[in-house]
């Protein structure tokens, strides 16, 4: 049997602190997910939850029903009569990942029942389901603790469900408990013992053991993996789908239907709609995984790609970068020039490289973006001084009102003013520009991220450093740092105006 993914990003990945989707950004989720990444198979909602819930949970069924991805679509269901499967029934869904009890603490200490008390409560609720056309999947909660303290409890309860339709059992690592040889051991058990069913396995990363884990499971014939995307989830989270799709390609030779390529991009998505950063070391989707800094490795893949691996960025969509700091070498130099098409004799590069790990040595930020500013300042070399200078600017903000912003820029010597209003001082300020410029018939680019630093403990005086990213046919990072955050933002802005407007020069 195939290995199938199943997404659980809407549903236990909502259960992160802070992250709530509206309900468009779950439809766009769910499209993304089936359609782009094409998981197998989508957990979306807990039944009950809300009204919210329920209407969010019925657009993507309604979506899924017309596009063939109906039994695609999960809900989780409780032990609670019919009245979870009539929630689920109503939203248009056809699949109940029902939640039960899978150790003995849980089902006397919670529940307050015997063993038997809560078969019997499944095997009713499942006949409810199968009058009702609605598939049921059996989630055993704590399962993992039932392994270690209960394993006949464990495995009674699956000999009573042998005789019902349920042919899908979730085995949940709930509270992230198990290490790799511990779910070796009770996956294989399961596994081995009751072939008649399929088995889900489902891993929490609270010992950051999550991957490991999973790559153990499958290992001893798991056939299904949940993941989230970005790894959210309640407390430490879920395992993330991006390690996931690495350790089982490459480490267990074994295929999945998720498409790679589209793994990037989905999990920009994710990252926006959450409001949850991916880390920068972040496996596979992280902005500097695929980025090399020392100057020794940028030589070796000069030489013979000597400092790659099997995770190639192209696989996910991505490129190979090359940092610049104090580690840079000639090598990194280079390939950074190249990608901007600009040629130095070695002398010259010697210099330059000699001023970028001095930058470095100060902790300075630099970008590939900085370089012809940099060759200028080092070799005197005949680059276009800036066109775009700030003049003079105004803002004000009011309790109450749009912010206002005044500018006066000068443009390739010509100087202009506008005035104009905006949510902020910093969209004001923006609107200006944009005014501006589309007065002239120019291109504006388009702003795609925009992030804040500020040092750990910093007080109200602390420097700001803010960072924007901007598309204009490619995606590139401009910095600007000031005791004032807008003011850090709009010193960002204008090397970026920069950039674009010497972007073809030639040095």
């Amino acid at each position: 049997m195939s290995l199938e993914i199943l997404d659980t990003t809407l549903r236990d990945g909502e259960q992160t602190s802070g992250v709530s989707f509206t309900n468009r950004e779950k439809l766009s989720l769910a499209q993304l997910l089936l359609e782009e990444l094409k998981v197998d198979r989508l957990e979306i909602a807990s039944a009950r939850v809300s009204d919210g819930e329920f209407e969010a949970a019925k657009n993507i069924l309604s979506w899924a029903t017309d596009n063939g991805y109906q039994k695609n679509i999960e809900i989780l269901g409780f032990l609670d009569g019919d009245v979870s499967l009539e929630w689920i029934k109503e939203a248009g869904g056809k699949v109940n990942n029902l939640l039960c009890k899978g150790s003995l603490k849980h089902c006397t200490k919670q529940l307050r029942k015997t063993p038997e008390e809560h078969l019997a409560d499944i095997k009713a609720t499942v006949a409810l389901a199968d009058d009702m056309g609605i598939q049921v999947n059996i989630y055993l909660e704590d399962w993992s603790n039932g392994m270690k303290d209960s394993p006949d409890y464990v495995f009674n309860l699956l000999e009573g469900l042998s005789s019902t339709s349920v042919r899908r059992i979730m085995l949940p690592d709930t509270l992230g408990i198990l290490n790799h040889e511990e779910v070796a051991k009770y996956c294989g058990e399961v596994v081995s013992k009751f072939p008649n069913f399929t088995f889900d396995f489902h891993a929490h990363n609270d010992y950051d053991l999550s991957v490991a884990n999973v790559y153990e499971a499958v290992k001893v014939g798991v056939t299904g993996i949940h993941t989230t995307l970005n790894g959210l989830g309640e407390r430490a989270g879920n395992v993330p789908l991006s390690s996931v799709i690495g350790i089982i390609k490459d480490h267990l030779g074994k295929e999945i239907n998720v498409d790679e390529t589209k793994l990037f991009k989905v999990s920009k998505v994710v990252e926006s709609f959450s409001g949850i950063r991916i880390p920068q070391n972040k496996p596979l989707i992280g902005e500097f995984v695929f980025t090399q800094t020392s100057g020794i490795h940028a030589d070796g893949d000069n030489k013979d790609n000597l400092y790659q691996n099997e995770l190639d960025p192209t696989r996910f969509g991505r490129t190979y970068s090359y940092a610049l700091g104090k580690l840079s070498g000639k090598s990194s130099i280079h390939k950074n020039l190249e990608e901007l098409g600009i040629e130095l004799s070695p002398e010259d590069t010697k210099k330059v490289t000699k001023k970028i790990i001095e930058l470095g040595d100060k902790k300075e930020t630099i970008t590939k973006e900085d370089l012809p500013f940099i060759i200028k300042d080092v070799l005197g070399t005949e680059v276009q001084d800036p066109t775009v200078k700030i003049l003079n600017y105004a803002l004000s903000v009011a309790q109450g009102l749009k912010s206002m912003a005044t500018l006066s820029v000068e443009i390739n010597g010509e100087t202009y003013e506008q005035t104009a209003s905006g949510d902020g001082q910093y969209d004001a300020f923006m609107n200006c520009l944009s005014h501006i410029y589309k007065s002239l018939g120019r291109s504006f680019p388009k702003l795609v991220d925009y992030e804040v630093q500020i040092p750990p403990g910093g007080n109200t005086d602390a420097l700001v450093i803010t960072i924007i990213t901007w598309e204009d046919g490619y995606r590139f990072k401009t910095r600007g740092l000031d005791p004032d955050q807008t003011v850090a933002a709009i010193k960002a802005t204008i090397k970026m105006l920069n950039i674009i407007e010497n972007q073809n020069n030639h040095i």
